[in-house]
């Protein structure tokens, strides 16, 4: 995928320029050494897009928008939906490109509702999203008025669908998805105002790893935002799944909240707080058009929606902010 680097320049005055000196040759090794075999479906997929000139879009409502129905006629809209759906499963959402409306897995606007109003002010702040996904979050980041957001995420479909997306929305805003995990970041950045790691924390071996990294590239008094799984549970309560955890394999580790903020603590984070714990139901997290593979429904006991088809509580996921 060709990468544009302009965006660089004016972050080099910046402590992220220890990172970003090297960035583009660690970006292109990524496509160079670890090609996947989509690539060329998805790259035709994202050539085909019609060129459409939008009006307007909204990047701090429910559904991340682009233009409006007027923008096209329907048999340019059925091209555009043709080309999108050659990129499913998208799975963060929902987006409304000229009118069609992606109506992703997870109803991502939920969990945003749930943070935004207790997270430190976005305006203005250097602000990192690991495992961002397809870049659904990052957009409401930038609804927000941060001065420029990087989401890192490996997976290739995603930057892929957030290349699709930025077709319809213009690539001058300052957003940036990259083909990274956040280990390939150097440690000890300190340079982010605020780092987001939603769904990531408990797909990583080491909880404590996690946290030092995500500690390490935060500036001094700069806030983490923490999304992950948790149980019931009191201090020290922690569930280690044997085997899968609601089918997903690399489930390692999940805490009770207090056990996490006790984590936190342990970690050096400062005023750790735990602003919402919610049973994640079917109505936010579900199979759709957009989704078509198995969903939340078929990962609960049938019998008893309380449970994993595996025996486990259901999840429940727990939103956390601290400062470094």
């Amino acid at each position: 995928m060709r990468t544009e680097w302009s965006w660089i320049e004016p972050l080099m005055e910046t402590p992220l320029a220890r990172w970003l000196q090297n960035l583009p040759s660690q970006v292109e090794r990524v496509w160079r050494d670890r090609p996947h075999g989509d690539t060329p479906a998805w790259q035709a997929a994202l050539s085909q897009l019609p060129p459409i000139e939008t009006t307007g879009f909204s990047l701090d409502s429910p559904s991340i928008r682009a233009g409006i129905a007027a923008d096209c006629d329907d048999r340019t809209r059925e091209r555009i939906r043709e080309q999108l759906m050659s990129l499913h499963p998208w799975r963060k959402g929902p987006f409304e490109i000229c009118g069609l409306y992606l109506d992703s897995e997870w109803r991502s606007d939920w969990k945003w509702e749930r943070l935004q109003p207790h997270i430190q002010p976005l305006r203005n702040r250097l602000v990192l999203d690991v495992g961002c996904g397809n870049g659904y979050y990052a957009w409401r980041m930038l609804g927000e008025g941060a001065k420029q957001v990087i989401g890192i995420d490996p997976t290739q479909l995603f930057l892929h669908q957030f290349e699709a997306v930025r077709h319809f929305l213009g690539r001058s805003h300052p957003v940036q998805l990259l083909p990274l995990g956040i280990e390939d970041l150097p440690p000890n950045l300190q340079a982010f105002d605020t780092v987001f790691s939603m769904g990531v924390f408990y797909h990583r071996r080491s909880p404590f790893s996690h946290l030092a990294e995500l500690k390490g590239c935060l500036r001094k008094g700069g806030e983490l935002v923490l999304e992950t799984l948790v149980i019931e549970g009191g201090t020290n309560e922690v569930l280690v799944p044997d085997g899968r955890y609601a089918k997903m394999r690399n489930v390692w580790f999940i805490p009770s909240p207090t056990t996490l903020l006790s984590w936190l603590s342990r970690a050096g984070f400062r005023d750790a707080k735990l602003i919402d714990v919610s049973v994640t139901t079917t109505e936010e997290q579900r199979s759709t058009e957009w989704m078509r593979f198995e969903s939340l429904a078929e990962y609960l006991d049938s019998m008893d929606p309380d449970k994993t088809v595996e025996g486990y509580p259901a999840p429940r996921r727990a939103l956390i902010v601290a400062s470094a």
